[in-house]
């Protein structure tokens, strides 16, 4: 029995509805993802879901006593009190506990969360503020636990612990996540919510991905070919044919309600359309660091680093919240200067830099105002171009150019800065945390974007796969001071989960001695190898094309599906598919998961033989 179903659901806070007639339902056990653009309406179903919202028409059906709880996606202002008291203050009524079982209970709930019992949450990082609010909303113990973007304000390590906590809980959760890593470890069904309706995918992020741009190519030519259709039929209408006839009179009310159809037809949003303005080509050396150091009072933040970075490189910094690497670009770019040592920048730098806080948008002023001042055009790549087309490719409507950056969303404030500095011509490119509150399609295209520029590029992230798609090396740190630099290929993300804040990745580290780590490596029993057999090898051999064949299989029923005559020739054989298409899918899930399983134990039994 599901946990709770929407029927027919309804919202609207403009001219076009949020919620346009949704249906969901969410067993026990399932994480759904629910994805869709900036603007779409994810957080108002949420809202809706809670009961934060009333919708105007429709019916939800909750189990009963079903207790739901929801995490935000901004942490709440003025947060006060101790760690315990806070998330005490998150237990529900309908529990019926003895207060001395609730406090044991939150007790064991924070020790399980590594949080500090008696510290005054005011005091803690935002990181460590974002886990109490999730301990606050898992005290109640809910039967569904929403999620809005839990990944924003945390660092990878406390990243990964979320992942394998929400894991090893059990809980049925319906999140948010711009986060791709996260999403694909997670969910076990994605729900998509696209101008106001929703659409479930029974199958992983990729395959998501592939049979949306079906539906939507498929959707585009409908729509072509209706249009085609009214079109023919207004040319008639205008040949002067007298509609009073009786025999045109159906004809020319079959034409109204075409009209009527196409009126109430909710266009596709849009990609965003956005390039560099790249500048001339630096010198070959762009930044030389010579045993630099840098503190804040008694407090080092880096010691001791000496490294170079060459036109063309592509380099990702990352480290725990606090660990100071915003302190480093800032050093690297020569807005600070070391308390020891040198740091060198190179000849012909254009820099273009978008910080973490957003500090370079001007909120009293409008949209178009914080691209282009009092003019209106801006000039990209030696073309003139009026503001409102050049902020159309960013997505921005035209009512909204008009308005004060502070009703902006994260997302939208993220594109308006990425407009605004993409008209300056760079060839070394600074994004501190650049993928806060883009949409997975924005993520996909600014990725594109940077694997294609030949500038140099320095890159703050907490997102894994964007780090992966984007640098050529990274720079670690720790919290230790030290920076340890690693090479392409070279970073395990496992390494950093857990509690740890200070993880030592396997690399070079400048200014360390590595010496204990080969130690460690040197001291494994031969026993303890693992071992990896000839039928397992085998079979990991034929597993890819057994995965290709049901994935070949699936894009062929898939096609199959969207074609519109079959609704008409053969209904039945619709779902018939539908029931195909779920057997393969769960097949699917039985290969990759056996794949996964053994191209891990090759790879330890190779690494440790």
């Amino acid at each position: 029995m599901p946990l709770l179903q929407l029927k027919n659901i309804r919202l609207a806070h403009g001219s076009a509805p949020l919620l346009d007639g949704v249906d969901l339902s969410i067993e026990p056990g399932e994480r759904v993802c629910l994805v869709g653009r900036n603007g779409a309406g994810k957080t108002s179903l949420m809202r809706v879901i809670t009961g934060e919202e009333v919708p105007s028409a429709g019916e939800i059906i909750r189990q009963a006593n079903l207790v739901v709880t929801r995490l935000e996606q901004e942490l709440p202002e003025g947060l006060d009190g101790t760690v315990f008291d806070l998330v005490h203050g998150g237990l529900s009524s309908s529990l019926h506990e003895e207060e001395w079982e609730a406090d044991l209970r939150i007790e064991e709930l924070l020790e399980s969360m590594d949080l500090p019992r008696d510290a005054s949450v005011a005091s803690l990082s935002g990181g460590l503020k974002r886990r109490v609010m999730l301990a606050r909303a898992l005290a109640g113990r809910p039967d569904l636990l929403l999620l809005d973007e839990p990944t924003n304000h945390l660092d990878i390590g406390s990243i990964l612990w979320l992942e394998e906590f929400l894991l090893k809980q059990h809980l049925t959760l319906l999140f948010v996540t711009h986060d791709r890593a996260f999403l694909r470890r997670l969910a076990t069904r994605i729900i998509e919510l696209d101008r106001g309706h929703l659409a479930s995918w029974a199958c992983d992020y990729d395959t998501y991905l592939l049979r949306r741009a079906a539906t939507l190519e498929a959707e585009e030519k409908q729509w072509a070919a209706f249009d085609k259709k009214l079109a023919e039929e207004e040319a008639w209408l205008r040949q002067g044919v007298k509609a009073r006839r009786t025999r045109n009179e159906g004809r020319v009310r079959a034409l109204k309600e075409l009209r009527a159809e196409r009126g109430r037809r909710r266009e596709h949003l849009g990609s965003v359309r956005f390039g560099l303005q790249e500048g001339v080509t630096s010198g070959e050396k762009v930044i030389e660091v010579l045993d630099a150091s840098f503190s804040f009072g008694e407090r080092p933040l880096i010691r001791n680093l000496n490294t170079t970075l060459w036109r063309g490189d592509k380099i990702g910094i990352i480290g725990p919240n606090g660990a100071g690497k915003s302190t480093l670009i800032r050093l690297l770019l020569g807005q600070l200067r070391p308390t020891e040592g040198e740091i060198k920048l190179g000849t012909k730098l254009q820099t273009v830099y978008l910080d973490q806080l957003r500090d370079q948008i001007d909120d009293d002023r409008s949209v178009a105002w914080n691209v282009a001042g009092e003019s209106e055009t801006v000039t990209f790549r030696g073309v003139a171009r009026n503001i409102h087309g050049y902020l159309n490719d960013f997505l921005f409507r035209s009512d909204r150019i008009r308005m004060a950056a502070r009703h902006l969303s994260g997302g939208e404030r993220n594109r308006l800065l990425l407009a605004r500095l993409f008209l300056q011509p760079a060839n070394l490119l600074v994004l501190d945390e650049p993928t806060n509150d883009l949409d997975a399609e924005t993520l996909e295209l600014l990725q594109e974007l940077l694997v294609g520029f030949d500038g140099t590029l320095l890159l703050v992230s907490h997102d894994r796969e964007f780090l992966e798609q984007t640098t050529t090396g990274m720079l670690f740190l720790g919290g230790d001071g030290f920076v340890r630099e690693i090479t392409e290929g070279q970073f395990d993300w496992n390494s950093m989960r857990g509690r740890a804040t200070t993880i030592t990745p396997k690399a070079t580290v400048h200014g360390t001695d590595t010496s204990r780590t080969e130690t460690a490596k040197q001291s494994l029993r031969k026993a303890d190898r693992p071992k990896f057999l000839n039928r397992e090898r085998r079979e990991l051999e034929e597993l890819p094309e057994r995965i290709s064949a049901i994935e070949e299989k699936q894009r062929d029923l898939v096609t199959r599906q969207q074609d519109p005559a079959l609704y008409k020739s053969d209904p039945k054989a619709v779902y018939r598919l539908h029931e195909e298409l779920l057997e393969l899918e769960q097949y699917l899930e039985q290969a990759l998961a056996r794949w996964e399983e053994l191209e891990s134990r090759r790879i330890a039994a190779e690494t440790e033989g």
